[in-house]
């Protein structure tokens, strides 16, 4: 049973079912993600291999579990108890692995946030989450600063990388001394299995962003299935890429899936192809995963052949459509190819992929993994043909399962109960299945947006630009990118004695920053004289695509 109280999470008759496949029955009831991830390793005397690529860096296993157990214990000694929420805000480098597994170790619950959520995106998931501490790094601190009067909790924040003396007038504290105050030696605070692991935010796809709870032993099962069915990390492998390892994707790929399976991992700041090639290199990269996004970068990199990669065995992308153009320009310039599939938040990681196939095929998002099940049904809720378009359910180790859905009118308790139908997972995509249970995914079920990997709701951009004084009515949607899969596109129609131009569209773009993430700031807009809503008002968005 959980110690988390009744009311942060919803009634258990509208939880998911989760699955627990044969295979991983032996998982243990009592688990800790630190220890097991970590310290699991160093015990059976892999202390020695190599955790993290940083750079010029290597950090062992061992190294790694001393860093940790030193800021652990500092989190303890400033208060942080078993289930308390540690929001983390940072870019991929060692010590965000150490602040991870860190708070981990010490029972508590890592709360990760995108690095470009805005002022108000960041005060409300630091409040939503009741976070006792945030820990961020300095050249993100402009935004959070600006939130702190609005956090409601006393939540102090913890700044790693930052002037000692800059960040304790800030009323902030020292990360690099707090790591060197704390003991190297630190038991692991063993979790039940329905404690929870990690509470993951959405995209604030649909207004602000959603906690996903994920429980302890739901977490390792998932873990080990993605590692064992489609990465096949194990000692000696190095995983690289560029997401975030302080969001959703970025937390699952990069702190849970490479130390399920006593991997490492090579971190990169920020994606840029020569970067990214030269550590393929360097790091003798093993698996790359990344977005189609990166996949098309590194293609259009002209030095790409001066690059060795013969390191590489397994390729993978997911987050967009990844195309069957850019696949079998990958196989023809490197004679490997990407290997697609599908997760998503409330399912922690990944629930389909093409490592089910001896190859890819081309434009599907792969077969179910072993252990979960997927249906594709109408709107009555009767399995589709093969080749029937229909709505994709699922179920798995884990699923959707909201944070304090009581606040907001209980908005989240009705997202829940249409969320999940009797145990299975709604994950909101048009899909349909071939015959050799093949999945090919069609669209979002709504207007959403899907751009870089991040989905999008047109709604809350709408509703911020609305704000801005030239606008007097506004519509966004999404237009196709060969590039970014799509574009957020704002038709706007201004206020009488407003001009259309690029220095106002450069002013609004400027105005939303405060507003809204800097993924969701419209790439393109369009000045109308009038927008087309039906008789009753609603916007026509399909004349507007």
């Amino acid at each position: 049973m959980s110690r988390i109280p009744e009311k942060y999470l919803p009634e258990k008759k509208t939880w998911p079912q989760y699955l627990i496949p044969d295979e991983f029955a032996d998982t243990p009831e009592k688990l800790n993600l630190a220890d097991y991830l970590l310290d699991r390793h160093v015990e059976a005397g892999r202390g020695d291999n190599i955790a993290i690529k940083f750079m010029d860096k290597i950090i062992t296993y061992v190294q790694l579990q001393k860093m940790v157990n030193q800021f652990g214990n500092s989190l303890k000694e400033a208060g942080v108890e078993p289930q308390d929420r540690v929001g983390i805000r940072l870019v991929n480098s060692p010590s965000s692995l150490v602040t991870i597994f860190a708070i981990e170790k010490i029972g508590a619950i890592p709360v990760p946030t995108s690095p470009l959520w805005s002022r108000e995106e960041i005060s409300f998931v630091v409040n939503n989450a009741e976070m006792k501490y945030f820990v961020v790094n300095a050249p993100l601190m402009e935004p959070v600063e600006a939130a702190k009067p609005n956090f409601k909790c006393g939540t102090k924040v913890v700044v790693i990388g930052g002037v000692p003396e800059e960040v304790r007038a800030a009323g902030n504290l020292v990360f690099e001394e707090m790591l060197a105050q704390g003991s190297p030696e630190l038991e692991a605070v063993m979790l039940d299995p329905f404690d929870i692991g990690v509470i993951l935010y959405t995209s604030g796809t649909t207004g602000m962003p959603k906690g996903c709870v994920h429980f302890i032993r739901p977490t390792v099962i998932e873990t080990r299935m993605v590692n064992k069915h489609v990465y096949q990390l194990k000692p000696g492998d190095i995983l690289g890429g560029a997401a975030p390892v302080s969001f959703a994707a970025g937390f699952g790929t990069f702190t849970l899936i490479p130390f399920e399976g006593g991997a490492g991992i090579s971190l990169i700041p920020r994606f840029t192809p020569p970067d990214m090639m030269e550590l393929i290199s360097k790091h003798n990269i093993t698996v790359l995963t990344g977005l189609p996004t990166a996949y098309r970068a590194l293609l259009k990199f002209p030095a790409f052949k001066t690059y060795d990669i013969g390191s590489v065995r397994l390729y993978t992308a997911g987050g967009d459509a990844l195309g069957a153009e850019t696949l079998q320009s990958w196989i023809d310039l490197t004679g490997k190819p990407i290997w697609e599939g599908l997760g998503g938040t409330e399912m922690l990681h990944l629930v389909t992929s093409n490592t089910m196939n001896e190859q890819p095929v081309p434009n599907s998002i792969g077969k179910a993994l072993p252990g979960v099940d997927v249906r594709v049904v109408d709107i009555f809720g009767v399995d589709c043909k093969p080749g029937e378009e229909g709505s994709m359910i699922i179920r798995g180790p884990s699923g959707t399962l909201y944070w304090k859905p009581y606040d907001n009118d209980e908005k989240l308790l009705r997202s829940q109960k249409s969320g999940v139908i009797d145990g299975w997972n709604k994950m909101g995509d048009a899909v349909y299945r071939a015959e050799d249970g093949n999945i090919f995914f069609v669209a979002r079920e709504d207007d959403m947006i899907k751009s870089s990997g991040y989905r999008i709701a047109p709604a809350e951009i709408e509703d911020a630009m609305a704000n801005h004084p030239a606008i007097a009515d506004v519509g966004v949607v999404g237009v196709p990118d060969p590039e970014k899969g799509q574009l957020v596109k704002a038709a706007v129609e201004l206020k009488p004695g407003f001009t259309a131009s690029d220095e106002l569209t450069e002013e609004i773009r400027t105005f939303l920053k405060d507003h809204i993430a800097i993924y969701k700031l419209p790439r393109v807009v369009q000045y109308m004289d009038k927008l087309p809503r039906t008789p009753t008002g609603k916007l026509v968005r399909r004349l507007l695509r």
